[in-house]
């Protein structure tokens, strides 16, 4: 990789920096930076914040989650996950892992049904070796077939584990009750392909998805000038806009699955809205008025509709809250339940009551005002953390090629009306339902009683 070999004169730029902010830091206090965006002729997007941070966090957001796995490709974002550390054309396996332990950093690959997220982590002196892995790993893979055999085991093992978890499950056997194809896709990969999907698939699946114009490198820690250099060199890999997906296709069904729990894991969804729209602003904020979790350690969110509804209903111990999913061309809201195998049907009803009730327009000023505080509460918090900051900006520039501030997206939260929350709770109301569930369900209602 000449590329790869030629990170030499980015180091120097990238110490360079890094002894230039030390420097500043020790002379003045420095003033809070604005988030900085630039989108290169290739389409490859740059986002970086310079927070003056001690620690350098850098990502590579890639359009090339789940929904864009072929037939004869399921469960292969599933394993390239798990084949971020193999041996590329720039740098071994041994070489990477020691290499990033010596300097005290992290790699950790992420993905979604839309996106993988391939993101560094270290101190801010160390930011040029770490780097130079991200780039080996995001742009030069080598699959060999000896390394790929190995994670055979580990596949099994996460999808044993996914299947463990019942909130994985019921999540997973939702989306591919919900789409007839591409957010069907499962986020793990099929019993049938585990152990067959080759280092030839793999290739083809990086070279069609892993596109200058499918990428967003997002940086928090870094020099913008340095970062964007870096992606006009080393991120222009490969032009062209890649492998699109269909449109996801909502069509609406069932999954049972009977078990011995006594605990019933059930949600009743229907259609939602696409992520970025005003529509979808309305569902979150009927999500936090229906209750969207407890925001107590260990407390139960007394002031949630769907508890205070569930609790008339029944004496038995309980949980539920609402549930919202959006994706770029479509989403999921609904509720989730989870109770005791014999009040199931009377925790379901009361909570899809609740739903209706806001439908019929049982919403007060005083309750929409609490809900925009805490869908305002929850981004806000979430942008204390560098690891959701990050994720944000990625987002952003990926889907949008903008950045908008906490400032303007405050303010499309207080522009929701109580007529666009009530409509929202009317089309699920009206839409046509999909049902996942599983434990010991002879007191489920099936999607026909609903």
């Amino acid at each position: 990789m000449k590329g790869i070999r030629g990170f030499g004169h980015f180091s120097r730029l990238f110490g360079a920096q890094a002894a230039a902010k030390r420097e500043a830091v020790e002379r003045v206090t420095l003033h809070p930076q604005e988030v900085q965006i630039s989108k290169l002729p290739s389409g490859l997007v740059i986002t970086s914040l310079e927070n003056y941070s001690p620690f350098s966090k850098i990502g590579v957001f890639v359009k090339a989650g789940s929904r864009y796995e072929g037939p004869e490709q399921l469960g292969i974002t599933h394993l390239l996950r798990l084949a971020a550390s193999l041996t590329t054309k720039g740098a071994s396996a041994f070489r990477i892992c020691h290499g990033i332990e010596a300097v005290g950093g992290s790699l950790k690959v992420a993905s979604s049904r839309e996106n993988m997220v391939y993101t560094v982590e270290c101190l801010r002196d160390h930011v040029d070796t770490v780097m130079e892995y991200l780039i080996n790993v995001t742009t030069a893979p080598e699959f060999r077939p000896w390394e790929l055999s190995e994670l055979t085991k580990k596949m099994m093992i996460d999808k044993a584990l996914s299947n463990m978890n019942p909130q994985i499950s019921v999540i997973e056997k939702l989306h591919a009750a919900a789409y007839k194809n591409a957010l069907s896709n499962s986020l793990y990969c099929p019993d049938y392909q585990v152990g067959h999907i080759s280092s030839e698939q793999l290739l083809s699946f990086v070279q069609s998805n892993f596109t200058s114009a499918r990428m967003a490198l997002v940086g928090l820690g870094v020099d913008h000038a340095v970062l964007k250099q870096v992606g006009e060199q080393f991120f222009n890999v490969r032009s062209g806009t890649g492998a699109i997906s269909t449109k996801a296709q909502y069509c609406g069904g069932e999954h049972r699955e009977q078990n011995g729990d006594s605990l019933v894991h059930a949600v009743v969804v229907s259609e939602g809205a696409a992520t970025g729209t005003a529509e979808a602003n309305a569902f979150r904020v009927l999500q936090h008025l229906l209750g969207a979790g407890p925001y107590v350690k260990r407390g139960f969110s007394s002031t949630s509709k769907l508890k205070q509804s569930i609790a008339k209903a029944t004496t038995q111990p309980f949980d539920a809250s609402a549930f919202n999913a959006s994706y770029s061309d479509s989403g999921l809201f609904g509720v989730y339940t989870i109770s005791q195998y014999s009040s199931v049907r009377d925790v379901i009803q009361a909570a899809l009551g609740q739903v209706k009730l806001v439908a019929q327009g049982g919403l007060s000023e005083a309750d929409l005002i609490s809900a925009k505080n805490q869908v305002k509460s929850d981004y806000l918090m979430t942008l204390e953390n560098s690891s959701g900051l990050l994720e944000d900006m990625g987002l952003q520039g990926l889907t949008a090629g903008v950045y908008h501030p906490p400032e303007a997206v405050i303010q499309t939260i207080d522009s929701v009306t109580a007529d666009s929350v009530v409509n929202a709770a009317k089309k699920f109301v009206a839409g046509k339902k999909t049902v996942a569930c599983q434990g010991h369900l002879a007191n489920t209602p099936f999607l026909d009683e609903l």
